[in-house]
């Protein structure tokens, strides 16, 4: 008789799907806006840099008739073009009206909060601590609000080069897509070093991001492994995975898709943790579903932090009458 191996049967684990996940506010409010310009001015519209940071996001754009170009100079005299969710510095809007551009500004309404903000205590004489990532859009932006008077501090290990006019006037904003924790421990040593240092009249991380991490916070001591779908120039996305590790998972991984999951990922895991980004639409997450049901991980179970049911009204240039 010939022996006879037996298949080596599928793992039975679970998943565990962070609540709330995906889109926020701000984020629908962006995509739509790109969608209601396409459908009232006809294509191409042009998007000054990525809306949101989503690379399905974008192709999916892209096919409707959305062009996204670097700068303002890349449209074309008298077009239409819109500011990403990530807002923009006063001068990209002087550099579209002078090019006769008809400028649609889908900053989300938090971003735009900080703006005012740092134009309002750069009016009143303070330094403005800026908390953020060097480089990103929704930092060059703010900064642009008071360049004289913004100083960007990027992480706690920044703080001993800051310099300040008069450490009396001195108060921190922060970008809205960064870690709580991080964000307060360097707020804590800025304290430290300027003991009068005054707060934001209201917490400038977003409510998405914040809600997000907590329903992280919640899974990932229960997790081998979390995987969180968003695309590598996301901060939020980033920071997701980063607070997984923070929270005890013992590993996480950003991917763009399903199609950038691994099997290896999976040995010796018996809970999988999945969230998402603030600019991740949900099906990339079905699909994720998708894959890890078809490896043994059919079992989901909902982890909900908080509900949210915040929205935000398009541009007034695209509203329905």
């Amino acid at each position: 008789m010939t022996a006879h191996t037996p298949p080596v049967p599928a793992p039975s684990g679970r998943v565990l799907l962070a609540a709330p996940r995906g889109y926020c506010a701000g984020v629908e409010r962006a995509v739509a806006a790109v969608e209601r310009a396409l459908e009232k001015y006809g294509p191409p519209v042009y998007v000054r840099k990525q809306i949101v940071h989503n690379t399905h996001v974008i192709r999916t754009l892209e096919r409707k008739g959305a062009v996204f170009v670097e700068e303002t100079d890349d449209v074309p005299e008298g077009g239409t073009v819109l500011f990403s969710a990530h807002g923009v510095a006063p001068e990209v809007h002087e550099q579209a009206a002078a090019r006769r551009l008809t400028a649609i500004d889908a900053t989300c309404p938090l971003v735009t909060k900080v703006h005012r903000e740092a134009l309002r205590f750069a009016e009143e004489g303070y330094d403005i601590l800026l908390i953020g990532h060097e480089g990103h859009e929704e930092v060059i932006g703010t900064m642009g609000e008071a360049p004289d008077r913004v100083q960007l501090v990027d992480g706690p290990d920044a703080v001993d080069g800051v310099c300040v006019r008069d450490e009396r006037r001195v108060v921190w904003l922060s970008q809205t897509t960064l870690s709580v924790d991080e964000t307060m421990e360097t707020v804590e040593r800025l304290r430290e070093r300027f003991p009068a240092l005054v707060s934001p009249p209201s917490d400038d991380i977003c409510y998405a991001t914040q809600n997000r991490q907590l329903a992280v916070r919640q899974l990932a001591a229960d997790c081998e492994l979390v995987i969180v779908v968003g695309s590598r120039n996301s901060s939020n996305s980033a920071r997701l995975a980063e607070v997984a590790l923070q929270a005890g998972a013992a590993a996480s991984y950003l991917v763009d898709s399903a199609q950038e999951a691994r099997e290896e990922w999976l040995r010796g895991v018996s809970t999988v943790g999945v969230t998402s980004g603030a600019s991740v639409p949900d099906v990339l997450v079905d699909e994720l579903l998708v894959w890890l049901a078809g490896r043994g991980y059919a079992d989901v179970g909902i982890v909900t932090a908080t509900e949210e049911r915040q929205r935000f009204a398009l541009p007034r240039e695209l509203a329905r009458s």
